[in-house]
């Protein structure tokens, strides 16, 4: 500095112009000399405390945002979602991709298509997106995932512990949310991980190492790296004011002993990301390179970039004896008066769709393999992947905003449109007699695939099957049976002609049921495929279910819908395993005698009966008051209402329909309920609910399925692994239902099977209920920003109304 300042005032004039230049010099040789290399080459160390950074980020398909909006960073510049990024790269770099794959540096965990939901998803469909997205890894990089990765949904099913970890292979599982009485209870017992059994058949030959994060999925707050972080970094410049290695060594190395004292053996993780985290890589990696080399340099404890998987690997290593979870981690609280259980029944329509689309699927793919997949289109792939899609932890769940929902919604319609074409194509196939899907039928290996029933119908001038295949006829699926609404079913036949439909079972064993169509005229009768009569009944649509019928036909077609008269024609259908039947509706001359009756009268009360079952309903309020079975002779007194929750008790005022049938033959009744629009002009949201109150001596148990596999006791106000402080009656005792509940006392049982999935439970001994639908005027403060206040409106018009809800049970 002395011969630079000497040398600048010789230059008189020039002196400001080279104060700069040399001073800009002096700097630049004097930041080189300051370049610190970082050692972040560091592994496991045997008797230390090692801290595993595992860096992460967390890319919902589909929450604020549509999945698309997501990808292409829709005011953001987030790129998420691996395949589709995979697709635009370049060989070149996806050689790169490779090469750190193999080495180690980026691993792949958990692997499907997306972090599924656990509390609203059907088992069939968790195996489903978890598969295809397996696939991929497995084509692309000969890899498979070994490690399960579920930190976000809102609480842990059984079937997940067993069936989508032990069973696909994983050898731990990690997840963050837990109720926060059972994370508190873990912390102060060191039972943060455990080995979980979720399976009392499997046992031990399907239980996995499950690990609940220390911090949910984020770092603690002060290693927070993300670009926007308000957070103090690691400044380790020492001629700057706001030098700090010391200090945050100091705080990492106190954080870390903390939560040692929370786990077992010397191997803790910390997850270094959060959602949508690495917008900016370096900033997160630049400090991380940091804490590891100063942390290591200190030598308290031992810092180091790691895997899910080299933590498992080490905590296999240990040879600790762990705690045993059995059971599950449903229901989920953060805090005393915040239970996440509406979500159960949030958005019922949407769940229902997903529900019923996933019977298309299982049954589309059975049709795809007897007649051969074309590689081309149309093929099944679009549905597998909007149904994966749809398996997101805000997907099915519910807890998206609306905007995302509607997208979710055209995405399944769009590719269940592609799937119908592949059903049809290849029923008319079958039905030409192809000895090589015969075949495959014969030696095809019978699986419980999931129920469906669909029903593809055409027009013909006789009821033939083999002029019906010579004719070519396309076939026309009925996608509106739920508001019964089926133009070509509906239209006027004309003398001679007949409406063929055709059933197909996806089951491996012969189906007897009921089927029902929409008709415009009770002068019909049905034939089998032999010309035989099949004994049929008309049933006049009631105003209601007309009036729904109408609206939402209106604003899905833009078109009117059929005036007059509309019937829904019931008939008995036999389909053998894995095949098809036909049918053939057939005008006649005069109207059918098999109309509707009105159920019989006794005592005051109505009286509904088949050979299996009476029912007994009030003749005031239609509501059930007694059930009974005639060949045990068993009567079980039921008492039926409908209420709404709102923070308070109350009587409902919303729009509902409840329909109940008897069939010959049948042990079970069947359900309809029709509910909505939910009024909410009195500025309260309200959540329905159906309860049913019996004189069994339940004890406060009842019991509720696991993803439609399994069915789990509970109990009332009760939880296995710590005393429960209820703060939350009827909140903090809901389940998650996907195929249904029941309760029992030593000689009855009683029991509900529902259609999709919903939220139920028994909140007094005797009593099911089943949450049907909810509509909300206030955000609940988790993320979304936005109620769940679901209404329909006609194009073109201001008509808007609140969603209206056909559900489906059997009891």
């Amino acid at each position: 500095m002395k011969a630079a300042a000497a040398y600048i005032a010789d230059m008189g004039g020039s002196k400001l112009q080279w104060l700069c230049i040399c001073s800009l010099l002096i700097n630049i040789c004097f930041w080189q000399s300051l370049a610190i290399e970082y050692n972040t080459k560091a592994g496991p160390v045997e008797g230390k405390l090692n801290v595993h950074l595992v860096p992460h980020t967390h890319d919902d398909v589909g929450w604020l945002k549509t999945v698309d909006q997501y990808y292409v960073g829709s005011n953001s510049s987030i790129q998420a979602f691996f395949k589709r990024w995979w697709r635009q790269q370049s060989e070149e770099k996806r050689e790169i991709v490779r090469r750190l794959v193999e080495s180690g540096q980026l691993e792949f965990i958990n692997g499907g298509w997306c972090m599924h939901d656990e509390a609203s998803t059907y088992y069939v469909d968790m195996i489903d997106q978890t598969t295809l997205g397996h696939r991929f890894i497995k084509k692309e990089f000969g890899k498979v995932p070994r490690v399960g990765w579920q930190i976000d949904p809102f609480g842990h099913s059984a079937v997940q512990g067993y069936l989508l970890s032990a069973e696909v292979g994983f050898e731990a599982l990690f997840f963050a949310r837990a109720d926060y009485q059972d994370i508190a209870k873990r912390r102060e017992d060191r039972t943060m991980e455990m080995i979980w059994r979720g399976s009392k058949s499997l046992g031990s030959s399907a239980q996995v190492f499950t690990g609940i994060l220390a911090h949910h999925y984020d770092p603690p707050p002060e290693f927070r790296y993300d670009i926007k972080t308000t957070e103090t970094t690691i400044q380790d410049d020492p001629f700057l004011y706001d030098y700090n290695v010391e200090q945050q060594i100091d705080r990492f190395v106190q954080l870390a002993e903390e939560q040692a004292k929370q786990f077992r053996t010397n191997h803790i993780m910390w997850t270094m990301g959060e959602d949508f985290a690495y917008e900016n890589a370096n900033t997160w990696f630049k400090q991380m390179d940091k804490l590891i080399h100063y942390t290591n340099k200190d030598g308290r404890v031992n810092a180091f970039y790691s895997t899910p998987t080299i933590y498992t690997t080490e905590k296999y290593a240990a040879n600790e004896s762990w705690p045993l979870k059995t059971d599950d981690f449903f229901p989920y609280a953060d805090c005393e008066h915040c239970y996440w259980t509406g979500y159960f029944t949030s958005r019922p329509a949407l769940k229902g769709y997903v529900r019923k689309l996933s019977g298309v699927l299982q049954a589309t793919r059975q049709l795809e393999f007897l007649v051969g997949r074309n590689e081309g289109k149309p093929n099944t792939d679009s549905l597998e992947e909007a149904m994966a899609i749809l398996q997101h932890h805000d997907g099915v769940s519910g807890t998206e905003r609306q905007h995302v929902a509607d997208d979710y919604a055209v995405r399944l319609s769009r590719a269940s449109i592609e799937a119908e074409d592949v059903m049809k194509s290849a029923l008319v196939y079958l039905m030409s007699g192809n000895q090589n899907c015969e075949d495959k039928i014969s030696t095809v290996v019978k699986t419980n695939a999931k129920r469906h029933k669909g029903y593809l119908l055409e027009e013909m001038d006789s009821p033939n099957t083999s002029q019906y295949i010579r004719k070519g006829i396309e076939l026309e699926q009925c996608s509106l049976m739920n508001i019964s609404y089926c133009p070509k079913s509906e239209s006027k036949l004309g003398v001679g002609m007949s409406l063929v439909v055709v059933i197909y079972n996806s089951l491996g064993w012969i189906r007897k049921e009921f089927v029902k169509i929409p008709v415009s005229s009770s002068a019909l009768e049905v034939l089998d495929s032999d010309g035989g009569k099949v004994e049929v009944q008309f049933v006049p649509i009631d105003p209601a279910s007309r009036r729904v019928r109408d609206y939402y036909a209106a604003s899905f077609r833009e078109t009117s819908v059929q005036a007059g008269s509309l019937f829904n024609l019931y008939f008995e259908v036999s389909v053998p395993a894995l095949g098809y039947s036909v049918y053939f509706i057939k005008a006649t001359k005069s109207e059918t005698s098999w109309t509707s009756k009105r159920p019989q009268d006794f005592n005051g009360d109505i009286i509904l009966d088949s050979t299996e079952m009476r029912m007994v309903f009030s003749n005031s309020t239609g509501l059930l008051k007694q059930i009974r079975y005639h060949e045990h002779e068993v009567s079980l007194p039921v008492e039926q209402s409908f209420c709404w929750y709102n923070g308070s008790d109350g009587n409902t005022g919303e729009k509902r329909i409840q329909v109940v049938r008897l069939y010959k033959n049948a042990e079970d009744a069947e359900i309809d309920f029709l509910v909505g629009p939910i009024p909410v002009d009195d500025n309260l949201g309200k959540e329905i609910v159906a309860q049913f109150m019996t004189n069994l001596s339940s004890n406060g148990e009842f019991f509720t399925d696991s993803n439609g596999r399994d069915f789990l006791k509970r109990i009332r106000n009760y939880r296995k692994d710590w005393d429960l402080d209820i703060h939350e009656e009827v909140a903090g005792n809901y389940y998650p239902l996907n195929l249904g509940i029941y309760l029992k006392d030593n000689k009855t049982e009683f029991s509900l099977l529902v259609d999709r999935p919903l939220g139920g439970s028994s909140i007094f001994d005797g009593e099911l209920e089943l949450m049907l639908h909810r509509r909300l005027l206030h955000d609940d403060g988790r993320g979304v920003g936005e109620a769940i206040n679901e209404t329909v409106c006609i194009n073109g018009t201001n008509s808007c109304e609140g969603l209206t809800v056909s559900l489906h049970l059997h009891g």
